[in-house]
């Protein structure tokens, strides 16, 4: 089978789609024949040598992916062969950019009916990872007020239509040609980043929601109330900081599971959320992918998904 794999940790070009054998499902996992794999930008840190997790060479890119179960593992309950899912690989993110790839049954739900293949493929980290920041995070309930950075963004994207959805005052900062955008998903306030200091607008909000990191995140202080909580997917909070503003500040990694997955699906067949994919691409063109995860020049909105087999 094609397996898109690194022997050595560097750039696009340090990607060789590879003829492998096909793997076999242990106890708790599924083989499945792989019909489209999102990519995100986990996938370049572990390309480029510089995940948070531990990644023997050589390995095989890849985590988000949509497709039917080809095989059960031992102790596998609740999936078939023929089953159309979605879901995500393993803890460590990796195995998903080939023919077919072993998945933790665990990190699996059925996909749902109303996406195809590759709609179904650009959900599962990021669609997860905002709902666990707004709500196992940050702990908001309806009426309480959040500001999202990169709300146009792919985890934004979800945040803005989570957060309206679960009945909270949403402020968003974006760029001048995503505002609109944002709006539409639900965002009650969209402040352009590039023209308003978006703490000049945003006050004593109950949560921050960060998924830009740096700057951005240091001046976010200064917008929460105190008792306030700032959630950050890129990068750890400054503690002193935190304290001095009298607030919470976290760094999380995303944990996704059949339940959430499950959850998300429901919400996207009775309309409740809708799925962005920006570019579709050939997994022969995955170092592509990876030039585009890695430029600073502006790519269609949406999710980035490699198409391995006909999707439907």
């Amino acid at each position: 089978m094609r397996a898109c794999r690194v022997h050595r940790f560097g750039g696009p070009e340090a990607i060789s789609l590879d003829d492998i054998p096909v793997p076999t499902p242990g106890p708790g996992e599924v083989l499945v024949s792989v019909r489209a794999a999102g990519v995100g930008p986990w996938d370049s840190w572990i390309r480029a040598g510089r995940s948070v997790l531990p990644q023997p060479l050589p390995l095989t890119l890849g985590s988000d992916l949509s497709g039917e179960v080809a095989a059960v593992g031992e102790g596998v309950s609740g999936f078939a062969v023929g089953d159309a899912v979605f879901g995500v690989t393993n803890r460590r993110f990796t195995g998903g950019y080939a023919d077919y790839a072993v998945a933790e049954a665990a990190m699996l739900a059925p996909k749902p009916l109303s996406l195809d293949h590759v709609h179904a493929a650009s959900m599962p980290v990021v669609a997860v990872t905002a709902w666990q920041a707004l709500f196992a995070q940050a702990h908001l309930a309806r009426g309480q007020s959040v500001l999202i950075h990169g709300a146009a963004g792919n985890v934004g994207a979800y945040a803005v239509q989570l957060a309206r959805r679960g009945g909270l005052k949403v402020s968003a900062t974006a760029g001048s040609a995503d505002l609109a955008y944002v709006q539409s998903l639900g965002a009650d306030q969209v402040v352009d980043f590039r023209s308003t200091a978006f703490e000049d607008v945003v006050k004593d909000v109950d949560a921050v929601i960060d998924l830009v990191g740096g700057e951005v995140q240091a001046r976010s202080f200064a917008v929460l109330r105190r008792g306030g909580t700032l959630v950050s997917a890129v990068s750890q909070p400054d503690q002193a900081s935190a304290r001095r503003a009298d607030v919470e500040a976290r760094f999380f990694l995303v944990a996704v599971t059949s339940a959430m997955l499950s959850e998300l699906g429901s919400l996207v067949d009775d309309g409740g959320l809708t799925a962005s994919v920006g570019t579709v691409l050939p997994i022969t063109g995955v170092r592509r992918a990876h030039e585009m995860l890695d430029s600073p020049e502006r790519h269609p909105r949406g999710k980035i998904v490699m198409e391995v087999a006909s999707s439907s």
